[in-house]
């Protein structure tokens, strides 16, 4: 699908569509071992005319779908911008596609707004045989620091499970994304710091295990994750036993620490929302203090106190970048939960909680973590 508001690049195996209004992933669609998986959400309101042409809500939500590049993550209250930024609620243009000496295609887009006076440029990325999409932000001089991140969102029909690289301790911010009664309902308790993941802590009393999907019923939720490592390959999954897949989430950890897990399941009643955005995940892998903002995330903060980084410095005279590696393959018979990842040259390893391993094809340079 290529128009003026759509453009499609494709590899063997593999096709990834962008929604050039607002930067977001339309869709992300990779055939493996006979099997066509997409696994990305896209709100159900994205082609209704009535939600589409009302400017009343923030373009990002209007075109609500896949993943997108946040920058800054949040609310931006610094310079103005819309949440989550200009670079997911205004338009980018296509800059050119280019052979892959690899094989394969990449493709390259310039958003139409200036961040913070830089420019950015979006590279996607599609090998032949990978069932990987490389995603690469760049942005060109521009001057401050800003909070990143990427917001892929997958949906569950019928639940699922989740697995992550080793964490330091997982946290809730200050104040429920839904705290009004009026507005919608939250299930976690806020704020709340806790190490294991199957241990959450919930607002009435007791504990959620946040490596299952879902977390409760009609609720909107937010956790951050905070990697353990300080560098190489950070990594989360989402297994889906009904549709057959697994979904993968690849950074290096350096550029970008945390992992925060929204669960949104029908717990806004306000539109677009109206009850009816559920079984949705989202894996958003970012440098930021959590949702708390721009201003928050480029000051002295709990994250920051402790040596996380949480805001990407521009670079006025030259670049900065940060990248990000999402995919999916078909689930392996009896698989749930991931022991671990571990990229090796061309191959990525993946090896189930009882020892099954698989590997795939995989340019593990991209993220700089050999």
């Amino acid at each position: 699908m290529t128009t003026a508001d759509f453009h499609t690049i494709t590899a063997k195996g593999i096709s990834a569509t962008l929604d050039l209004r607002v930067g977001h992933v339309r869709s992300l669609v990779i055939e493996r071992d006979v099997k066509r998986i997409e696994p990305l959400h896209s709100a159900p309101w994205v082609d209704d005319p009535a939600i589409i042409g009302d400017e009343s809500l923030l373009p990002n939500l209007r075109f609500l779908s896949g993943d997108f590049f946040c920058a800054p993550f949040s609310t931006a209250d610094v310079d103005g911008a819309p949440p989550h930024g200009w670079p997911a609620n205004s338009r980018w243009r296509l800059l050119d596609v280019t052979p892959h000496a690899a094989g394969g295609t990449t493709a390259r887009y310039e958003l139409e707004h200036d961040v913070l006076g830089a420019r950015l440029v979006k590279e996607f990325t599609l090998l032949d045989g990978h069932p990987f999409l490389y995603e690469r932000h760049v942005f060109s001089g521009g001057a401050g620091a800003l909070p990143v991140a990427n917001h892929a969102m997958l949906r569950f029909a019928a639940g699922g499970t989740l697995s992550f690289s080793p964490k330091r301790f997982a946290f809730t911010p200050a104040t429920a994304l839904e705290p009004d009664p009026a507005q919608g309902r939250y299930a976690l308790a806020y704020p709340a710091r806790f190490t294991d993941l199957a241990a959450a802590p919930l607002k009435n009393g007791g504990t959620v295990d946040l490596t299952r999907y879902p977390i409760g019923d009609r609720q909107e939720d937010f956790a951050a994750l905070v990697e353990e490592a300080t560098e190489g390959l950070g990594w989360a999954t989402a297994a889906r036993a009904d549709q057959g897949d697994l979904f993968l989430s690849l950074r290096n950890v350096a550029e970008l620490p945390i992992t925060m897990l929204w669960f949104s399941n029908g717990g806004r009643d306000y539109a677009p929302w109206n009850g009816r955005h559920v079984g949705v995940l989202g894996i958003e892998e970012g440098r930021t203090f959590a949702g708390a903002g721009h201003r928050a995330s480029i000051n002295p903060n709990a994250l920051t106190e402790e040596g996380i980084p949480t805001a990407l410095e521009l670079a006025p005279e030259g670049e900065a970048s940060v990248g990000n590696v999402i995919g999916a393959v078909p689930l392996p018979a009896g698989w749930g939960k991931i022991a671990s990842i571990v990229a090796n040259g061309g191959l990525l390893a993946i090896t189930g909680e009882s020892g099954e391993r698989i590997e795939l094809p995989f340019d593990a340079g991209f993220l700089g973590t050999l």
